[in-house]
């Protein structure tokens, strides 16, 4: 399948100075695309270039086969569309005047709509779903209606190819998705092949097929984004030291901190936001015994969270409980999170005994009624917490009391 825009030994930049080179791409139709990277590797710079905004300083940028530099103003126009991160300040102008500037590439010379077009703007207003802002100000918009106008009015030019400059910024949850799903629209209902920056990790790989990685005027990677946001890949990218990106989880989670040690018996997904809230107190996390095929366990090592582990579907094994008494011997206070329990992880069970044996404290996150089935008489040497939020405050008052 042939290129619809194609970079080839692209290096971009201003002046004399080079921002970013050796860029290599092939955006096919359809296919939605995005460029990620820290602020000030020079995203916005070849997303410029590759729009026609700024001349290479090196190698070259093809729409549909011709060189971008060789088009008319027109052509181009009516090819390609740009949404840039500075939003127009146009006075009253109304939504409906806004969006049908993007007919301009089809106007005369005095720029009056025809019927054709005042039709194409109400469709792309209507796509966008902006069609009820048409007679509101402009400027009296939210950043997320401001944002889908900006792409109606794109939609308006009948782009073969939309370019976007961190369309997603200073958006809210609800318009961030909304736009990323009117963008995956464009790319499948019409065909039109998008090309955007973006700052968040988590839109990429759930929406774009392809991505482009930059970092300090270099191309780290290019393919699609299952492939080369790696877990390592994306911790180079981003210097990040405090924090882990996990591939599995699609999104970031904090180091485990080096405060007073916790080991917290969870599973089934019942650890998970009780490792967040913990280390967002300053808790240094321990858990186990969890099978390493449980969400609990996917958490925990991207945290960087001490856990004892066990294969996939298998019962837990003498060797991994005997790990987890050692670190439950260690920590400050042990917590049940109130996992379910199984013929495969019942020996957890036994650890909770054991430990408790030991006299260790133990934090109860279940019901009185369901620890009394599982531990018996021992249960009532637990203590039982309400609430994770309610432990955590318990075990604040206990490290300021020692």
């Amino acid at each position: 399948m042939n290129a619809v825009i194609k970079a080839s030994k692209l290096a971009v930049g201003y002046g004399s100075r080079t921002v970013v080179e050796g860029i290599n791409l092939e955006a096919l139709k359809g296919q939605l695309i995005c460029l990620l990277g820290p602020n000030g590797s020079g995203k916005s710079t070849i997303l410029r270039c590759l729009a026609g905004l700024l001349a290479p300083l090196k190698g070259a940028v093809y729409l549909k086969g011709r060189l971008l530099s060789a088009l008319e103003s027109k052509d181009l126009a009516q090819t390609l569309a740009v949404v840039l991160t500075e939003r127009p300040s146009p006075g009253l102008v109304t939504v409906f005047e806004l969006a049908a500037m993007g007919r301009y590439p089809y106007t005369s010379f005095l720029g009056r709509l025809s019927g054709e077009d005042r039709e194409k703007t109400w469709e792309a207003l209507h796509f966008v779903n902006a069609h009820d802002l048409a007679e509101r100000c402009f400027g009296e918009l939210s950043d997320g209606e401001k944002q889908k106008v900006l792409l109606a009015r794109a939609l308006v030019q009948d782009p073969e190819v939309i370019v976007l400059d961190e369309p997603t910024t200073h958006l809210d949850v609800k318009h961030r998705l909304e736009v990323m799903a009117i963008l995956r629209q464009l790319t499948r209902e019409k065909g039109i092949t998008v090309l955007l920056s973006l700052h968040e990790i988590d839109l990429a790989l759930k929406y774009c097929e392809m991505a482009l990685l930059v970092k300090e005027g270099k191309i780290l990677a290019w393919g699609p984004p299952e492939e080369v946001l790696s877990d390592e890949m994306v911790a180079s990218l981003y210097d990040m030291e405090s924090a882990r990106f996990s591939h599995c989880l699609g999104g970031i989670e904090l180091k485990s901190g080096g405060g007073t040690g916790v080991f917290v018996l969870a599973g089934a997904g019942s650890g998970a936001s009780l490792y967040r809230l913990l280390n967002k107190h300053g808790f240094s996390v321990a858990t186990g015994v969890i099978h390493e095929n449980d969400i609990d366990c996917h958490v925990a090592r991207a945290m960087g969270a001490s856990v004892v582990g066990e294969k996939p579907f298998e019962e837990i094994s003498a060797s991994s409980l005997e790990w987890a008494v050692f670190f439950g011997r260690q920590a400050a206070s042990v917590i049940d999170a109130g996992y379910p329990v199984g013929s495969l992880n019942r020996r957890n069970v036994e650890l909770t005994r054991e430990l408790l044996a030991q006299g260790k404290v133990i934090y109860c996150l279940r019901s009185r009624e369901e620890a009394k089935v599982l531990y018996g008489a021992e249960a009532a040497r637990l203590v039982f917490c309400s609430s994770p939020v309610a432990l955590v405050e318990m075990l604040n008052r206990r490290e300021a009391n020692e």
